[in-house]
């Protein structure tokens, strides 16, 4: 089973504040990501981290990734080392920038960034995942965006809005690894009620 998750910033205590993430200090926000991560994530899924992952230093990483389930996939973010050491590399199926894949029927790009105008964006069955942007002015941008081209969506050769923010400090994922059902479907009642 593939799951996805993005901007979960392991060991960066100044997150906790900037987004007003609901844990009193970084050891406790730790230890819930461990926690529900490993509470939905078995040994022989696939989560597609799309960055933002770790804010320690890189020969540090071990430490936090091997107590993580699952083969895990980086998409690489802003916050993450521009070169990986060799050990590193290993705690990983793969590490890239961007990636596309198919999951239950859907064609999905995953990348760090928003991209709005993403390829085969014009298919209803595509969607694109993202994280970098968090609940803040530029996600209201991102938002009033999404819901413009959402309600004027007529079909194939038109873009269909459906790009996702996956950032771990978002209402529906909750710190938590989602599946691609469990977003789409949460992202659907968290619009209704913003």
């Amino acid at each position: 089973m593939n799951f996805y998750i993005s901007d979960l910033h392991i060991g960066h205590a100044n997150i906790i504040y900037l987004d007003k993430r609901p844990f009193k200090d970084i050891d406790e926000m730790n230890r819930a990501i461990i926690e529900n991560w490993n509470s939905r994530v078995k040994p022989e899924d696939t989560v597609y981290i799309l960055g933002d992952f770790i804010w320690i230093k890189e020969e540090n990483w071990a430490f936090y990734v091997e107590q993580l389930n699952g083969n895990k996939v980086l998409i690489v973010g802003n916050h993450d080392p521009k070169q990986f050491s060799p050990a590193t590399k290993r705690l990983f199926s793969e590490i890239t920038p961007f990636k596309e894949i198919k999951d239950s029927g859907h064609h999905l790009t995953l990348c760090h960034y928003p991209i709005p105008f993403f390829r085969a964006g014009s298919a209803e069955n595509s969607y694109m995942l993202y994280g970098h942007v968090h609940q803040k002015q530029d996600y209201e941008y991102l938002k009033d965006m999404r819901k413009s081209i959402l309600e004027n969506y007529t079909g194939y050769g038109t873009p269909n809005g459906n790009f996702i923010n996956v950032g771990a400090m978002m209402p529906y994922m909750n710190y938590t690894p989602r599946t691609l059902e469990e977003i789409i479907s949460e992202d659907k009642k968290y619009r209704q009620t913003v």
